[in-house]
């Protein structure tokens, strides 16, 4: 029989925090993401990079995206009733990810909601926050995503 998950929209609540990370992050990481998905020069290289305003080889935003995603989903997504999220309120850039950098953040429930057409999803705010090691932030994100109800899936 196979485990039922940790978190369903009814054991979530409103200011409940995920703690996420760490993630250290590699300048050979940050190149692989830059040479695939955003070929600008200081995803790229080293000298480039210091040379703009990010001030060394600095990660794509939507890499910082990216490694998000993955720390929410090994901090809660995996183990819960996630059916996906209908998009993303806004994803701010606070300071560049650096090569060298480690990251850590949370995921905070800002809001709760059942649907209205559909009894058994639940639509919970998530505010995602993403600091480097030295305390500052980095990214700040939020968006709605739909939780299964414990009893849809009891």
């Amino acid at each position: 029989m196979a485990k039922s998950p940790t978190w369903a929209f009814d054991d979530l609540t409103v200011g409940q925090t995920f703690p996420l990370g760490p993630k250290h992050v590699t300048a050979e990481e940050i190149v692989a993401f830059a040479s695939e998905f955003d070929m600008q020069p200081m995803h790229l290289d080293e000298e480039a990079g210091k040379a703009s305003l990010l001030g060394g080889l600095a990660a794509s935003g939507w890499h910082t995206c990216g490694m998000l995603m993955r720390m929410a989903c090994d901090a809660l997504l995996l183990d819960s009733t996630a059916q996906g999220a209908p998009g993303v309120e806004y994803a701010r850039w606070r300071r560049p990810v650096l090569a060298g950098d480690t990251l850590s953040g949370e995921v905070e429930i800002a809001a709760l909601r059942r649907s209205q057409t559909r009894p058994h999803l639940g639509i919970v705010t998530c505010r995602h926050r993403l600091w480097n090691q030295h305390g500052e932030v980095v990214l700040e994100t939020e968006n709605a995503a739909m939780f299964l109800t414990r009893d849809a899936v009891a």
